[in-house]
């Protein structure tokens, strides 16, 4: 008989949202939607690697900014709802 695992036991946390975009200077910018992590990167390569390093390799947990996008650097902590990543379902056969 076949068993799984229900995706809450077998994920710790959710992914964090990142979004990515080009500030008005033309830097790539990365930046979570809570506002406590983030940076400035000369390439969108890199943004992208640090976003999905950041948030546990989910790709669909990050959104690319059409407009512009600046740093917010502030200490005020945002609220969001956080996406579920859809990996797929790991199933184990007996």
């Amino acid at each position: 008989m076949g068993q799984s695992e229900p995706p809450s036991s077998r994920v710790a946390s959710l992914p964090r949202l990142f979004q990515v975009g080009r500030d008005s200077h033309g830097n790539w910018v990365v930046q979570d939607q809570e506002g406590l992590c983030g940076g400035l990167f000369v390439g969108r390569a890199q943004a992208m690697k640090f976003a999905t390093f950041e948030n546990g390799n989910c790709r669909q947990a990050v959104i690319m900014v059409p407009g512009i996008l600046e740093l917010d650097m502030s200490d005020k902590p945002r609220a969001y709802s956080n996406p579920v990543c859809t990996e797929p379902a790991l199933r184990h056969a007996a």
